[in-house]
């Protein structure tokens, strides 16, 4: 039996973002966590660390990103070009 695939995000001392560090396997979740803290934060370098099932991840494809992101472009309303700004409203 093999175990899942688990997708390692560490936060850094200096981060505001979690970022993607790589991957591992281990039995279950607690133990993916302990394997990922001493794996990819050796050198104490995070203050968080999310490990999550690769098979638990859905994601749009990149080849795909024009008719994934498309239908935002119909919706002038949501631009401020579509407003007139009044003239006694400070511009930026």
């Amino acid at each position: 039996m093999s175990w899942p695939l688990y997708e390692v995000f560490v936060r850094g001392k200096r981060g505001l973002n979690h970022v993607h560090v790589g991957s591992l396997h281990a039995p279950d979740a607690e133990t993916a966590l302990h394997n990922a803290r001493d794996l990819y934060t050796r050198r104490n370098e995070g203050v968080s660390i999310w490990v999550v099932r690769s098979a638990d991840i859905t994601a749009s494809s990149p080849d795909e990103k024009d008719a994934f992101f498309d239908p935002s472009a119909d919706k002038v309303y949501r631009h401020p070009t579509f407003y007139s700004i009044p003239d006694d409203v400070p511009h930026i």
